[in-house]
């Protein structure tokens, strides 16, 4: 349900705070970057090229991990959202709440970081397996607005198992 405050702007956050609304055209913009680095790296680890798959799987990780700890709205994708492409859109309809895509990169870390340290020890088709499972969660983000991730969030919260909120709330 859309509450009145949920269609104004996203109110200027300090620095020292994650903003806890976000244009949701902003977690699918980083959604297509995102995609985009991770078909590189599948199709750099086919070439035979791993170690370039791997440092670019490895900045992946620390992109996420960027996300995930600093939140959406101070991950590299959202600020250059946030500064170069929102101002050249119309304002959103609604604004969604910042954790669901927050918890997103932190299964994406999850994903990607799992893969890293499997390649790193050897473990053969890590690196493009993980990619490849990261990837597609982006790509039905990005093309679709389907974000497994959040999807994910929202059953646990419902379940009790992540927020502060109430089931009741969501």
């Amino acid at each position: 349900m859309t509450t009145p405050s949920d269609r104004s702007p996203a109110p200027p956050s300090s620095p020292g705070r994650r903003p806890t609304r976000v244009d949701p055209r902003g977690p699918r913009f980083g959604a297509a970057v995102t995609s985009v680095l991770l078909l590189v790296t599948i199709a750099l680890e086919l070439q035979g090229a791993h170690t370039a798959a791997l440092v670019l799987l490895a900045v992946l990780v620390v992109l996420f991990a960027r996300g995930a700890f600093a939140g959406v709205g101070r991950h590299p994708w959202g600020l250059i959202f946030q500064r170069v492409v929102r101002p050249r859109l119309s304002p959103p309809d609604e604004l969604e709440d910042a954790a669901a895509p927050t918890f997103a990169q932190g299964v994406g870390l999850l994903v990607t970081g799992v893969g890293l340290v499997l390649a790193l020890v050897g473990v053969p088709h890590a690196l493009a397996v993980s990619a490849a499972i990261a990837f597609l969660a982006a790509f039905l983000n990005a093309a679709f607005g389907l974000c497994l991730g959040c999807q994910l969030y929202v059953l646990l919260l419902r379940a009790g198992l992540v927020g502060g909120r109430s089931a009741s709330g969501v």
